[in-house]
């Protein structure tokens, strides 16, 4: 009580206050670009030391010109407490993760489910955001204001501001060389300052989502058919898997040295070495690869007014099933029959933290004879979505020790984070592999075939980085190389006239990506239209 007391009588002006949070924010804050700078300065050979000691300086200067920007009469408490608590949450994540928050990482993270947004709180990020976000805003909020008329008020900002701005100019006259080095090299570091980049990616999303002019929506595909079905065939059944946060670099059948696919090893499955993703995060790369757009041209409004690879499957007569247990689905399947798992604790494979993959198999049989023809079915996986990696596998799948058990991962060891990593490959490779099981059991009515496509790879620490969802431009390899997996049963081979060694050989070299899919399940499904372009297919060059 006394302390409250003292904080009472205190009565700051708002210029005071102003410079205060500017301080906090610089020095506090900020303590991710501070790492990052540590990172890239033990790399030169030499620093000039008055540059390390200019930059907190050139933060706060800046910081209040911007936040005097907003420090007026009744909007100031509100504005700077809403600023601490987010900036706190920004802070935490990109310090321990590396995360950087554009306008694609602020909507994937609108666009997280309750059971994902659960993973990331831990003891650390819980103590995170009380010390850094709710104590100051606490102290903001019982801090008195001293109150000013309007002109003396204005006139002292005006002071403030002109001297912030002369502070930076006397920092850039002795330093411009040094900034400008090293911000040109690294350009990523100026998407860490905390709040303006992760504001600046709130506002872009409010505007692409609530003020962009909607575009009329386009109907694609129309004259989608299936080729004439040979009398006494057997109807086609494709599977898609859709994977989640997995990378390449982790999986065996792609050259890793640890046995994280060995269940799919045995079930002759082609694996292609060379593919890229079109995101990295499920918010892009899922809307973009069901796209007819290409990541190059990809554009989110376009690509969600329009139809996508689905609705111009389900025009040309395919039978389909999506079974999500992602819960991110991005509206891809909202016009075809739909399940989500249901996170409960009726089912042995979930608990109100998700369920495990495996629950997607779970009357597989009656889902499939349930459909009628040429059909697909689409299981979205939870994959390898961390940070709970652990909870993506069940025990007995743990083979890699010791693994990392909690949610914090930056409080694990590297060998435990990569463990407990692997384990989710290994559990996928399981789970794709009893898929394949049922399509082996199905094979005697249907021509049965898998294709098998991760979403986003994942960062594991390399250079600091965690998680997934950097810029593509600057995201690690690990984030954007994703696996690729086919199985073609031999009755689909011969029906489809595919040669298995050409896709072998393919599948080595060729380089794809997440592109190609939308003209591959085309071809898969033998459905005709204008806008299938063979070159994209990967099964067309190695059609007899």
């Amino acid at each position: 009580m006394k302390i409250i007391n003292t904080i009472k009588q205190l009565k700051l002006s708002y210029h005071v206050i102003t410079i205060i949070i500017a301080i906090y924010f610089a020095i506090i804050l900020n303590l991710p670009v501070y790492k990052s700078l540590h990172e890239i300065f033990n790399q030169l050979d030499a620093v000039d030391t008055g540059f390390i000691i200019s930059i907190p300086f050139f933060f706060t200067f800046a910081l209040t010109i911007i936040f005097s920007l907003f420090s007026w009469p009744k909007i100031t408490k509100i504005f700077f407490a809403i600023l601490l608590l987010t900036s706190s949450l920004v802070s935490y994540a990109t310090y321990n993760y590396g995360t950087i928050f554009n306008a694609e990482m602020i909507e994937n993270l609108i666009e997280t489910n309750v059971g994902e947004a659960s993973s990331y709180l831990s003891l650390r990020s819980v103590l995170w955001f009380l010390g850094l976000g709710v104590l100051p805003t606490l102290l903001l909020i019982l801090t008195p204001i001293k109150q000013e008329r309007f002109l003396a008020l204005f006139m002292k900002k005006l002071g403030v501001i002109l001297i912030s701005g002369l502070g930076i100019s006397l920092i850039a006259s002795a330093y411009y060389q040094d900034y400008v080095s090293v911000g040109r090299n690294n350009g990523y570091i100026k998407r860490m300052i905390i709040p303006t980049y992760y504001v600046n990616g709130i506002a872009e999303y409010i505007h692409q989502t609530y003020f962009y002019t909607p575009l009329p929506y386009v109907q694609i595909g129309l004259d989608a058919k299936q080729t004439a079905v040979v009398p006494g065939q057997k109807p086609s059944l494709v599977v898609f898997i859709l994977g989640e946060t997995a990378r390449t670099y982790n999986y065996h059948a792609n050259g890793y040295p640890r046995p994280t696919t060995p269940f799919t090893d045995v079930q002759g499955v082609i694996s292609y070495q060379h593919v890229a993703s079109c995101g990295t995060a499920t918010a892009v790369s899922v809307p973009c690869m069901f796209s007819r757009l290409d990541r190059k041209n990809y554009n989110e409004q376009r690509a969600y007014h329009q139809d996508n690879l689905i609705d111009v499957l389900q025009r040309a007569g395919i039978d389909i099933f999506w079974k999500e247990n992602d819960g991110a689905s991005e509206g891809i399947p909202k016009h075809v029959k739909y399940q989500e798992l249901k996170r409960n604790s009726r089912n042995p494979l979930c608990n109100l933290e998700g369920c495990k993959d495996m629950a997607l198999l779970h009357n597989f049989e009656q889902d499939v004879n349930a459909l009628q023809g040429n059909r697909l079915v689409v299981l979205h996986l939870m994959g390898s979505h961390g940070p709970a990696y652990f909870q993506r596998y069940p025990q007995e799948f743990a083979h890699f020790q010791p693994d990392c058990q909690r949610d914090d991962i930056e409080n694990c060891t590297h060998e435990q984070l990569v463990n407990t990593y692997d384990n989710t490959i290994r559990y996928t490779d399981s789970v794709v592999a009893q898929t394949i099981s049922r399509l082996k059991r199905l094979s005697d009515r249907y021509n049965t075939a898998l294709i098998y496509l991760s979403d986003h790879g994942e960062s594991l620490g390399e250079n600091g980085i965690y998680l997934h969802g950097l810029p593509y431009t600057i995201a690690p390899m690990e984030q954007k190389h994703v696996p690729l997996m086919v199985w073609l049963s031999d009755g689909y081979q011969t029906a489809q006239h595919i040669d298995e060694s050409c896709l072998k050989k393919q599948a080595a070299t060729v380089h794809v990506s997440q592109d190609n899919l939308f003209d591959s399940l085309l071809g898969a499904l033998n459905v005709s239209t204008h806008l299938y372009r063979p070159a994209k297919d990967i099964f067309s060059a190695c059609r007899k």
